[in-house]
């Protein structure tokens, strides 16, 4: 019996992107992958833009609060995936999985802004999420 591949999505304030990845990864992946997200200096609440972006593809992370990286949790996971370029981390000595960094577009830098932003951020997340499930077999 396989065991089922454990995936940390982290991003800086983990309101918005590494939420959005996981909440892909889980409509996509279902019980077949444990999906964890978390921030290197998380927020206080969600962002409403992204909440309403993962709704439109029927994803659901509204339930989702953001969390700061669980120390225990990093050594446990198979992948720990930062999302963008401003978070950063790295993996203890112990840790069994890898880790990698996912330099997703960033609408704003081109004056694209609100929902139209968020889609764009979605989309390439969600060819990322993707990508990554099926490299897991799943």
């Amino acid at each position: 019996m396989s065991t089922i591949p454990k995936v940390l999505f982290v991003c800086v304030g983990n309101g918005g992107k590494s939420q959005m990845a996981a909440a892909l990864a889980k409509q996509q992946g279902g019980d077949r992958v444990e999906i964890y997200s978390a921030g290197t200096n998380p927020g206080t609440k969600l962002n409403p833009q992204s909440v309403a972006s993962i709704a439109e593809v029927g994803a659901d992370m509204s339930d989702g609060k953001p969390t700061s990286v669980d120390p225990q949790l990093l050594t446990g996971v198979d992948r720990t995936i930062i999302i963008g370029d401003a978070a950063q981390l790295e993996l203890p000595a112990d840790a069994r999985g890898t880790l990698e960094r996912w330099s997703t577009d960033e609408p704003s830098v081109r004056g694209i802004e609100g929902m139209e932003r968020m889609r764009l951020i979605r989309e390439d997340i969600n060819i990322r999420v993707r990508a990554l499930l099926n490299e897991l077999g799943i």
